[in-house]
């Protein structure tokens, strides 16, 4: 696999496989906001979590707003905002004068820790993440028909 910090596909190759996200996130120690079943965070939470400065990440944003919006990077303000600060109450830590946030969803989220290329983390993850999604491929099935149903089971066993 290429270095997912100079590679589009290769970062998409690993953002479009759901079952690598789902893993990822079942080993990843990240905390942030339930919103609809999905997890999100902020600009700062993003920040905090890679050990760089908000700036670094607005700066990314602004290079790869494109790829970071395909991924589920958005803008939330008006209604929208409103019902977020609802559901999510005091944990989203903003001032209540705030007419527009930023989010990332989990796999925006993955997706800039991808391109960071100034954080220690954002290597680490990049690791982790190219170990799970290896792991993942040597996850071979085998097709085994049911005698007594005469369906057919898939069974996922490790190479």
């Amino acid at each position: 696999m290429k270095d997912l910090t100079v590679s589009n596909i290769e970062r998409q190759n690993v953002l479009n496989n759901r079952y690598a996200l789902q893993t990822i996130q079942e080993n990843l120690a990240v905390d942030g906001l339930r919103y609809h079943d999905e997890l999100l965070f902020t600009t700062k939470m993003v920040a905090d979590f890679y050990g760089v400065d908000e700036r670094t990440i607005k700066r990314y944003i602004q290079d790869h707003g494109d790829e970071l919006r395909a991924n589920g990077y958005f803008l939330s303000q008006g209604k929208e905002l409103k019902d977020i600060k609802i559901q999510i109450g005091d944990d989203i830590n903003v001032p209540t004068k705030t007419t527009i946030i930023s989010f990332f969803t989990f796999r925006a989220f993955l997706n800039i820790g991808m391109l960071l290329t100034e954080s220690e983390r954002a290597k680490q993850l990049r690791t982790r993440i190219l170990d799970i999604v290896l792991q993942q491929s040597t996850v071979v099935p085998e097709v085994a028909p049911s005698i007594s149903t005469g369906v057919t089971v898939i069974i996922f066993q490790q190479r």
